[in-house]
């Protein structure tokens, strides 16, 4: 039986990736399927070991990267012009907008820690300064065989969402 892991989940949108930018700055790590990644460690209360939240950016379904650039200098090309207002992003050699790149934004425990979902979303808020729109326990292990399986025609997001309980309301 695979393990249930709290996530929140964002729907992407230049106010998010700026947010992302501000708050917790260039991604550690970007992949060739267009996937961003940061890490943030969370300091608990003494005694207690850290928490370090994982935070990834996924691509849409068949991504497919700009031509003309590489996929580690994507993040940075899209930040340049959504910070110029551009709702077509000029990357490499094409006009793209962002949706085409991205579908949404997903928060996790990194190393399995036990957290509960409400205090996940509260700890995330307080980082990013946006709500998330869906919140729970998701089976990861499922849902990264699925997207392999379909070979990235799938959305991550969506499978995601289905998971997932939307959030009527920010977190107090």
């Amino acid at each position: 039986m695979n393990e249930l892991s709290p996530a929140a989940v964002w729907p992407i949108s230049a106010a998010l990736v700026i947010s992302l930018d501000d708050h917790l700055g260039p991604p550690i790590d970007s992949y060739l399927n267009g996937t961003q990644t940061w890490l943030t460690p969370i300091e608990q209360p003494s005694g207690s070991d850290d928490l370090v939240l994982e935070w990834r950016l996924h691509p849409v379904a068949k991504f497919s990267l700009p031509t003309g650039i590489r996929h580690d200098d994507l993040w940075e090309a899209v930040i340049v012009r959504l910070n110029q207002n551009d709702e077509e992003l000029i990357i490499g050699q094409e006009s793209r907008v962002l949706t085409s790149l991205w579908d949404g934004l997903e928060c996790f425990p990194a190393y399995g820690e036990d957290l509960e979902p409400t205090a996940l979303s509260l700890i995330a808020v307080d980082l990013l300064k946006i709500a998330p729109t869906a919140l729970g326990l998701v089976d990861h292990q499922r849902i990264g065989s699925r997207w392999e399986h379909t070979q990235g025609r799938e959305s991550i997001t969506r499978m995601l969402l289905d998971e997932l309980q939307p959030t009527t309301a920010p977190p107090a």
